[in-house]
């Protein structure tokens, strides 16, 4: 009866704490499922103001009433296009003018110069926005899929929005249940217990519906950019970071109702013991995403605060509603393993990790440098990372009718029809700067853009005149998303711009891609080093130390360096993938190193709080046993969330799952377990160096080695 009094007042804090998250929680819920109807995927949007792809944007906007998104609608036939053909054509470019949203006159349909193809440009008013894909779907609706030999794909930058829209558009559903399946598989296993996987998996859905909630607003003002990329790894990082911090939180409460009769008591030790590594992590994560608000894309930009919203939710939610939620469920939610208040040392209860320890103690010095050897082995797979970007029949794991569609453009039409470049220059200089444009390797064709918007470009017919410049539309040999192209539009501006009053500027879809490649790589040199400095900055003040942090990033860094080495052999030979996007060295080393860093911060945390007991060695060995088994599940937890990516038919994020999970799991199995413990050991109390703590051991620590 004392007892139960006793237990009463943690207990209605308890039941407040879970009832005002419940109440959160219907609430925020419907906004997680509404995140896609504030995302946009139109990668013009992402550019830094001040990329000539942008300035062009600007430039076209007045050469035209309205902006336009081309899809490109081919009719393809082996044995020749017939006059049924033609018809057809022309009957579908009839109710395609129909479509709402679509702009016309629509230009009479393109013939190949080989008599097999007919191309009609359909403009697509930008105003649609995301309802381009609607428009697309409708065209594509009207013209079926071809009959009787004739193959007829939409293609174009609308046919791969479209298609994008219809990807990311799983994302609500889709990976959200392949994610909570996945980790509730992993809890299942991991605490065999048909009970305790309740409240981490309700907890990690609450975050999720806390942070949806704030991303949903911010998007929907206009404050950051949402787009498909970053909502598909809020969800992942949401419930992996979750579910990290969950282990975490119940291995220590289940560690410490072994010395108390209450669980009130036994959580109050626990959350006091396990809350600063907590918070120390996701700091540590939530200031280097914060990182990527010094990217000059904008897409990057947004994803910093997007995730780092994820992972503070995710913070709150698993450091007040978690705990409450085990308080009231006491010891009967580790059934049917409950634990028994015996004053047992946590070691006996981790005899694989004691072995691991003792191991590691005897070989120290041979450990590290093999595991060092190892991972350096990996990283020579670098060599094989093309950082290329990757073009729109190469952006799919699956071959969408945008992919089918360009491959027949291409063909059959010089590569760039339908979505040429785009050249702004002073009137006066037209007629030079086209004629320097014509002399281009990989350009086809040059012509003025005329006040005819119902025909293409035409060399006889004057140019359009806005405040003093002209548009000249540039068609390439090469398919506007391929690497050839982009070669060209590098050298067309180094060409169009030597020309004397031109001021020339180079826009259009290429161009685009060519732009977002060279920020993403000045974002990649920049950002790098700074997530870098930030981190180690943490990590001294967390360990009150200066070697400890420069080691524990360096492990980090050599880890990354092997994940992307075994990555790049895997893609390649494995995957055949043709390279990795611009953006996804910046992307992997972003959540490797933020992530990875954790791991080395829970072991090294507890290192530290046994070290002041016990000494520097000790610490390590003890940190270890007690830590590997519930780090380990965390790792092989984050690394499961983030394969779920790979149900997403896009071969960005296929890459960028696969290279956590790798990543993760290398931290995890092989820097954690055994490359930082065996340093920690080898160095001694000089790791806390120049703190108290490695001079209040040092002789003891020597005596005992």
């Amino acid at each position: 009866m004392a007892g139960a009094r006793g237990r009463s007042p943690t207990t209605l804090i308890a039941v407040v704490v879970v009832l005002g998250w419940l109440i959160v929680g219907a609430v925020a819920g419907p906004y997680a499922g509404r995140l896609g109807d504030v995302a946009t995927n139109d990668n013009a949007s992402f550019l830094p103001a001040a990329a000539e792809a942008t300035r062009a944007e600007d430039l076209s906007a007045q050469f035209v009433d309205r902006r336009t998104t081309p899809a490109l609608v081919v009719y393809e036939r082996a044995a020749g296009i017939t006059e049924a053909d033609r018809q057809r054509a022309a009957a579908d470019a009839a109710r395609f003018a129909r479509v709402p949203g679509v702009v016309t006159p629509l230009p009479p349909p393109i013939p190949s110069q080989d008599g097999q193809a007919l191309q009609v440009v359909v403009p697509i008013d930008e105003a649609e926005g995301e309802r381009i894909g609607t428009v697309v779907d409708e065209l594509r609706t009207i013209t079926g899929t071809g009959t009787d030999g004739l193959a007829v794909h939409v293609a174009g930058p609308a046919g791969l929005l479209a298609d994008l829209i219809e990807v990311f558009s799983a994302i609500d559903g889709t990976l959200l249940v392949v994610t909570l399946c996945v980790v509730l598989v992993i809890l299942l296993v991991v605490y065999r217990s048909p009970v305790l996987w309740i409240a981490p998996l309700l907890a990690a859905g609450m975050s999720f519906a806390l942070a949806a909630v704030f991303v949903y607003l911010l998007a929907d003002a206009d404050v950051v950019k949402l787009n498909g990329q970053a909502q598909g790894i809020l969800t992942v990082l949401v419930f992996g970071a979750g579910t990290d911090y969950a282990l975490l939180i119940i291995a220590r409460y289940r560690e410490e109702l072994h010395r108390h009769a209450r669980p009130a008591d036994a959580m109050r030790t626990a959350w006091r013991g396990a809350a600063p590594a907590i918070v120390a992590s996701g700091g540590t994560t939530i200031a280097s995403l914060l990182c990527l608000l010094l990217s000059s894309l904008n897409s990057n930009r947004s994803l910093g605060p997007v995730a780092a919203i994820g992972i503070a939710a995710t913070l709150l939610v698993m450091l007040t509603f978690l705990p409450a939620l085990l308080v009231l469920g006491g010891r009967w939610v580790f059934w049917p393993r409950r634990p028994r208040v015996d004053r047992a040392e946590p070691q006996a209860e981790h005899p694989f990790w004691q072995r691991v320890a003792g191991f590691v103690a005897r070989r120290a010095r041979p450990v590290w440098l093999v595991t060092t050897v190892v991972l350096a082995l990996l990283a020579i797979g670098l060599t094989q990372l093309g950082a290329t970007a990757l073009g729109q029949s190469q952006l799919f794991t699956d071959r969408t009718d945008s992919v089918a569609g360009q491959e027949a453009i291409a063909r059959h039409y010089p590569g760039s029809t339908g979505s040429p470049a785009t050249i702004f220059v002073t009137a006066s200089s037209a007629q030079r700067v086209t004629e320097v444009a014509r002399g281009v390797p990989g350009v086809a064709a040059v012509a003025p853009v005329t006040g005819n918007p119902a025909g293409p470009p035409q060399g006889d017919a004057p140019p359009k005149v806005v405040d003093g410049r002209v548009e000249l539309a540039a068609t390439l040999t090469d398919p506007p998303d391929s690497d050839g192209a982009e070669r060209t539009v590098r050298d067309l501006r180094v060409a169009v711009h030597a020309v004397p009053g031109a001021d020339a500027v180079v826009g259009g879809y290429t161009a685009i891609n060519v732009d977002t490649a060279d920020a993403a790589t000045r974002d990649r040199n920049v950002i790098i080093p700074v997530v870098l400095a930030v981190i180690a900055v943490i990590l001294a003040l967390l360990l009150r130390a200066l070697v400890a942090p420069l080691l524990l990033i360096a492990t980090v860094v050599l880890s990354y360096a092997a994940t992307l080495g075994l990555c790049a052999l895997v893609f390649r030979y494995l995957f055949d993938f043709p390279g990795v996007d611009a953006s996804f060295p910046l992307f992997a080393f972003v959540f490797l190193v933020a992530l990875g860093i954790d791991y080395n911060i829970f072991l090294m945390s507890r290192v530290r709080q046994e070290s002041v007991r016990r000494g520097t060695r000790s610490g390590v060995l003890h940190g270890l046993v007690v830590t590997g088994g519930v780090i380990t599940s965390a790792g092989v937890v984050l690394a499961a969330t983030f394969s779920a990516l790979a149900v997403l038919p896009l071969v960005v994020l296929v890459e960028l799952g696969v290279a956590v999970a790798i990543g993760v799991l290398i931290d995890t199995i092989v820097v954690r377990s055994l490359l930082v413990p065996a340093l920690a050991y080898d160095i001694g109390p000089r790791i806390w160096w120049p703190g108290r703590l490695a001079r209040t051991h040092q002789r003891e620590d020597t005596h005992a080695r």
